[in-house]
């Protein structure tokens, strides 16, 4: 064999020996490599699985022994939910105390705005079945993806061109409507139109005859800070007193349960104000019981109860905080 060629094929030999050389030193770099990687998941995940079992079994010793068995499976933020409705719930409870009054005289409606239905669900299944929503759209998908039991509350502006559809489509499939934003005449008239609408629709069996009987409960929006930015009509004059007179007189279909106001923040004279003018109404149109009061959200509720609230608003306190994004 020639040299020449001898030589060409020592090198040939040293070259793919040396390719072979780095080639196991790359791969061996990379399988440590991804041995550390691996690990460094490891020691992540033992540590959020360490995090999340600490987390539950503070949750599941606070919640007590009586617990349902599947509080266990539920997810933080499921708790979160049920923990935060235990909390409010107590703090109602002892602002009852400290007014003297039963907790069975305050309604809370948990306000579930811009809220996924699974956070719902996590309320609903502790036992909740009072909510409250700010938009029609919302209101509407919700009331036919949740259990038909459910009583809600519209607590949004609401204009009257939307009162047909609320009404149509919320109250078949709730245990009840009640709308507590009605500022003028032109609302409650659209309102009463639209259950009487839905009432002759409904076929003659035994079982819609009796939702021939059901009155739309609502509450008149007063506006008792006077801003602006705030629907309702005056706690000034006759204003309130003349509105209700209209509805009672002229909406059959309507049950009138109440007021409603949406205070200043931080300025609880409001609470007063409403009780002022609930007595001027009951008094005027010679009501047998005093009409409710639907005053006090997350940050004051406690202080409405004391002024006499017998509904109140908590949405962030229950829920969290809320995202507007997708909203107009």
């Amino acid at each position: 064999v020639p040299i020449a060629s001898m030589v060409k094929t020592s090198a040939a030999y040293c070259s793919f020996a040396f390719l072979a050389w780095t080639s196991r030193r790359t791969v061996n770099a990379a399988w440590i490599n991804n041995q550390a990687i691996s690990l460094n998941q490891w020691n992540h995940h033992q540590r959020t699985f360490r995090s999340s079992a600490v987390r539950k079994m503070s949750e599941e010793a606070t919640a007590g022994a009586g617990a349902d068995a599947t509080t266990a499976t539920t997810t933080t933020t499921m708790t979160d939910v049920a923990l935060n409705l235990d909390s409010v719930r107590q703090r109602m409870e002892s602002a009852c105390e400290r007014s003297g009054r039963s907790m069975s005289s305050v309604q809370l409606v948990a306000v579930s705005k811009t809220k996924p239905s699974d956070l719902l669900m996590d309320a609903y299944n502790h036992g909740h079945r009072v909510f409250g929503e700010n938009y029609v759209q919302e209101l509407v998908g919700k009331a036919k993806e949740l259990p038909n039991d459910i009583v809600w509350h519209f607590i949004g502006p609401l204009q009257s061109n939307k009162a047909n559809l609320l009404v149509k489509s919320v109250i078949p499939n709730a245990a009840q409507l009640c709308v507590e934003t009605v500022a003028t005449i032109k609302l409650a008239n659209k309102l009463n139109n639209a259950v009487a609408s839905l009432i002759e629709e409904q076929k003659e069996d035994e079982e819609d005859k009796k939702k021939k009987k059901l009155l739309l409960d609502i509450f008149v929006q007063v506006n008792t800070s006077g801003e602006d930015t705030k629907s309702g009509v005056s706690p000034d004059g006759d204003a309130a007193v003349d509105l209700c007179k209209q509805i009672v007189e002229t909406c059959p279909h309507l049950n009138l349960r109440g007021l409603m106001t949406i205070g200043a923040p931080g300025d609880v004279t409001a609470f007063r104000v409403l009780t002022r003018v609930r007595d001027e109404v009951t008094a005027a149109l010679q009501m047998p019981s005093p009409l409710e009061l639907s005053m006090g959200m997350s940050g004051d509720f406690e202080e409405a109860i004391e002024n006499g609230a017998t509904t109140i608003r908590v949405g962030s306190t229950i829920f969290g905080a809320r995202d507007y994004s997708n909203k107009a």
